[in-house]
């Protein structure tokens, strides 16, 4: 998709000098950039490097303290959603903010209708909805609960509701995050379908390989400047990495270790069920697993299909209806809460850093202790021991590279990245003989997705047996050493990583291969 940049057009998008401060932070620091009319912009940066302040300020979530953003050579009103939708700018978030109890309809037109209008116009907004759908690819039933929807068929929804909206400019911020090899495929016909009607697109996302893929330029911010432009044509994803950290950044892959039916079992599930609500499908349906030391099985699947429900049984957060969980070799019975699942040797590393993984409003030093408040050192007599525990922190800190003002800074404040190296910090510490890592590098940039992955290899070196939930197959194919796929609750395979190429998880994901753990890989190719 990466054809020449149509860059002799006038642009769609201008901003010139954005800067924005936060205290004594500068988040964008003299930001200038255009996208012109059928042409797809990649936005690159590290974590805290300014992309999120910068379209915040294009869609006006925040004003600028300084600098001009205008559309299709208007100037655009500051601070104000409704002037950005009025203007033409769409976005769609990475998480997506549609009501699950709503149609597609009712959501897409939220917001559309005047509240004195006597009579919704619901039958003309249906049929201009299937249009929009069929002119980019993006069908979706309007009758449909979105509810019932795939992931990918969300992630359509989303974008109907700007282009109902009348969106010229599109701003993507991780729109692959949860999509299937195929979805992504989707998805990518449809932004060239974008690029023929002559819509501008801003996209964000940290997979090199995508932005290689679907972009005519890329810019990449650092600390809030902007500190490259490059045609997509004459650069690489090893000079994009440099650029956006500042250093060479290889990304670590796993060698081979000894095989995983010669090391002892650190954590045994014989028919584990986590049933539903209300006569719902099971979360889990009789899940037999097993980890070994020295491994990693990673555990593919669309988002939804069981994954939450299985990392809230391996770290306590739920228990399992029926079936047993045994951990070691010695089979020892689960523990049944979290701390005691903690005190046994397990760690966690949760999929949402901002709400599971740490405490927004507490200091940095206390977020380092607080799964470890049962032991003596850092607790006696129900307080806090804060000279053990900031010395703890600190040790962390240095260990990790947690970058921070210091000891006593909010948790919240920190980037996504430090974020996630002081929960990674935290469980690793410990030295666990069973590490579940829930998405342990969604939404981090190359530099902090390379951090994370050589500690959780050495860690796997070391002996721990790694349960790792990932919807990046790139990821998933680096690190894992056998990979099983959850579709609907239940495991439909559990192979070598060897016997697996990203087409064929593909299909498991979906439940597009019958009967199948009893194909071979031939089998499984031939299938594709």
């Amino acid at each position: 998709m990466n054809a020449a940049s149509p860059a002799a057009v006038a642009p769609a998008l201008a901003l010139r000098g954005i800067t924005k401060r936060f205290g004594t932070l500068t988040a964008n620091d003299d930001v200038s950039l255009t996208v012109a009319p059928g042409e797809v912009l990649a936005l690159l940066g590290e974590n805290g490097a300014g992309k999120s302040t910068l379209v915040s300020i294009l869609f006006g979530h925040y004003m600028a303290d300084a600098g001009e953003i205008e559309v299709f050579g208007q100037p655009l009103a500051p601070g104000k959603p409704e002037a950005a939708l009025a203007a033409g700018v769409g976005m769609v978030h990475q998480h997506f903010t549609l009501a699950d109890n709503l149609t597609v309809l009712d959501n897409v037109m939220v917001g559309t209708e005047s509240l004195w209008r006597l009579a919704s116009r619901r039958r003309q907004a249906s049929k201009k909805l299937v249009a929009l759908g069929a002119r980019f690819g993006l069908a979706v039933d309007p009758k449909a609960r979105v509810a019932d929807l795939s992931v990918g068929e969300k992630q359509r929804v989303e974008i109907l509701k700007a282009l109902y909206r009348g969106a010229r400019i599109l701003i993507l911020d991780e729109p692959t995050a949860v999509l299937t090899p195929q979805e992504v495929d989707g998805l990518f016909a449809t932004l060239r379908g974008f690029i023929a009607e002559g819509l501008a697109v801003v996209f964000i996302s940290h997979k090199l390989d995508e932005v290689m893929a679907v972009s005519h330029r890329v810019a990449v911010l650092r600390r809030g400047k902007l500190v490259a432009e490059r045609d997509t044509r004459a650069t690489s994803p090893a000079e994009l990495a440099e650029l956006m950290v500042g250093r060479k950044v290889v990304l670590p892959r796993a060698q081979a270790t000894m095989r995983a039916e010669q090391a002892s079992p650190v954590v045994t599930l014989s028919q584990v069920t986590v049933r539903g609500g209300r006569g719902a499908a099971p979360k889990l349906d009789a899940v037999d697993l097993t980890v070994h030391r020295h491994e990693i099985v990673a555990i593919a699947g669309v988002a939804g299909n069981g994954q939450h429900a299985l990392v809230s049984v391996l770290t306590g957060m739920a228990r399992p209806h029926d079936g047993t969980i045994r951990l070691g070799p010695e089979h020892a019975p689960a523990p049944q809460t979290p701390a005691q699942w903690t005190a046994a040797g397990v760690g966690r590393i949760p999929e949402d850093r901002h709400h599971e993984g740490l405490i927004g409003d507490n200091p940095l030093w206390e977020n380092a202790i607080v799964e470890d408040l049962h032991e003596s050192r850092f607790a006696r007599f129900g307080l806090i021991r804060a000279g053990a525990g900031r010395a703890f922190a600190q040790s962390l800190v240095e260990q990790f590279d947690v970058r921070a003002a210091s000891l006593d800074v909010r948790s919240r404040s920190l980037s996504g990245g430090n974020m996630q190296k002081l929960i990674l910090g935290r469980a690793l510490s410990r030295e666990p003989r069973l590490i579940v890592a829930d998405q342990p590098t969604w939404g981090l940039d190359v530099g902090a997705v390379a951090y994370v992955r050589e500690r959780l290899l050495a860690a796997r070196e070391r002996g721990a047996g790694i349960l790792l939930v990932s919807e990046d197959l790139d990821e998933i194919f680096a690190l894992a050493d056998r990979i099983a796929v959850l579709c609907a609750g239940r495991l439909v395979a559990d192979r070598p990583v060897g016997d697996w190429t990203p087409a064929t998880v593909g299909l498991a994901m979906t439940g597009a291969l019958p009967d199948f753990a009893a194909v071979s890989h031939s089998d499984l190719t031939a299938a594709v």
